[in-house]
């Protein structure tokens, strides 16, 4: 579904992925793990066209993307659930759902959508009519999800999801990935809490100062002496 094939990805003269490759196979959920600054954001920021690389191509259900706009990639059915959440302070939590489907014209299928958001996440509903800055970290969280599900991606990327939640919440934060996952969306997944990611991916990808350097079943990396000498803490 996505390939990604030797990225060069600068900030000015900083070289930030350095020939990065990696693939999503539809359906599945695919975990990028690595330390602050490794270039995880990065990746995601370039995947949804915020980012060009310099060299290299992004490559989406057989379409090179890699100088397409980011709405357009929105359109071809790529969602962001962007790290920190960044949900619209000032706007309400309907308003801000409503936002996710901002290039949809299918009324009845957005009230319907809206409806399935709401079920699985009951506290958006009733904090429906609530400005979306006035939420407890946890329920932001649930809203940027939402938000994202809205625009009824094929691909969802996700960027730390669980950064700054308590423990309890983290656990709730991963069987809602997990559920989507089973509805039928892929997943690719950037994450600190390298356990949880691990747990519930397919594959993972290793990434260190904007390299690639180990890969595998997901299953296989959570057994890893390496991995879990560096971000297991065993």
């Amino acid at each position: 579904m996505l390939e990604i094939k030797e990225i060069d990805v600068y900030y000015g003269a900083i070289h930030a992925l350095k020939k990065l490759s990696l693939q999503v196979e539809q359906g599945s959920i695919v975990t990028l793990i690595g330390a602050n600054g490794a270039g995880k954001t990065t990746t995601l920021k370039t995947i949804s066209g915020l980012l060009r690389p310099r060299n290299g191509s992004v490559t989406f259900r057989g379409a090179q993307i890699q100088k397409t706009a980011p709405e357009k990639i929105v359109g071809m059915g790529v969602s962001q659930v962007p790290e920190g959440r960044r949900v619209f302070a000032s706007m309400s939590v309907l308003e801000n759902l409503e936002m996710g489907a901002y290039l949809r014209s299918d009324k009845k299928a957005i009230d319907e959508d809206m409806e399935n958001v709401f079920g699985r996440f009951p506290r958006l509903k009733e904090r429906r009519k609530q400005q979306a800055g006035t939420l407890s970290g946890g329920e932001q969280q649930m809203l940027a999800i939402g938000r994202a599900l809205m625009a009824r991606p094929e691909l969802l990327l996700m960027d730390e999801p669980s950064m700054g939640l308590a423990p309890l919440l983290v656990k709730e934060i991963f069987a809602i990935i997990k559920d989507i996952n089973d509805r039928g969306t892929t997943i690719l997944l950037v994450e600190q809490n390298a356990h949880m990611a691990l747990s519930i991916a397919d594959r993972a990808y290793v990434i260190e100062t904007g390299e690639i350097v180990l890969q595998g079943a997901a299953a296989d990396l959570l057994e890893s002496e390496e991995v879990k000498k560096a971000y297991l803490g065993g």
